[in-house]
């Protein structure tokens, strides 16, 4: 079961005066009721979302780092993610895919959706969060190579703007075999898109 999220009782005061005059600005009255305690709730929303400034990827993988043989690949698939994109703040969710291949180093399986969620969980570009998880990994597992695909949509895209609401982006970032190895990257890929279960 996760952890209760402890809110800054602080910084809620401060966003909830912002959101309070962004309410007004907009040409709404805060002091509506369906509106009054709109400003704190999105406050305590915001530090949510953003949670993940407060986590630390690296120490969050070397929490649960094992010696092993166990040599080929290991892949968690199908990890739900929610982020916000830096230029909108509007959400933007869908899965990551994530594999390595260890070398002499596994992980437990709980910690890869944990570092997802700690990069996903700021205000963020797909192509910048793909990267970040991977490097994550390579840093702290050394193991022969990483994979991270993220599929996802974008609110800034279907909400408005372009307002494409079928469209979707998809991003990759190897390292290693996944690189240099067409069979290892096939592999990944035809894993991915296998319904084993």
């Amino acid at each position: 079961m996760p952890k209760e999220f402890k809110y800054n009782d602080q910084l809620t005061e401060s966003l909830k005066g912002h959101y309070k005059e962004v309410i007004k600005g907009i040409g709404e009255d805060p002091n509506r009721e369906g509106l009054l305690n709109t400003p704190e709730r999105v406050a305590k929303a915001m530090q949510f979302l953003t949670k993940g400034y407060d986590q630390d990827p690296d120490k969050i993988m070397e929490q649960a780092i094992f010696h092993e043989e166990y040599s080929e690949m290991v892949i968690v698939k199908d990890i739900e993610l929610y982020s916000l994109c830096e230029h909108h703040m509007l959400p933007f969710f869908g899965k990551a895919h994530v594999a390595y291949i260890p070398n002499g180093k596994i992980v437990g399986l709980s910690k890869i959706p944990r570092v997802v969620d700690a990069y996903a969980r700021r205000l963020q570009v797909q192509e910048r969060l793909t990267i970040e998880i991977r490097d994550c990994i390579q840093r702290t597992l050394n193991p022969k190579g990483v994979a991270v695909v993220i599929e996802a949509e974008h609110m800034c895209m279907q909400m408005r703007g372009v307002q494409k609401q079928n469209s979707s982006t998809t991003t990759s970032a190897f390292t290693g075999l996944f690189m240099t190895n067409d069979s290892t990257r096939k592999e990944f890929i035809n894993l991915v898109q296998a319904k084993l279960h």
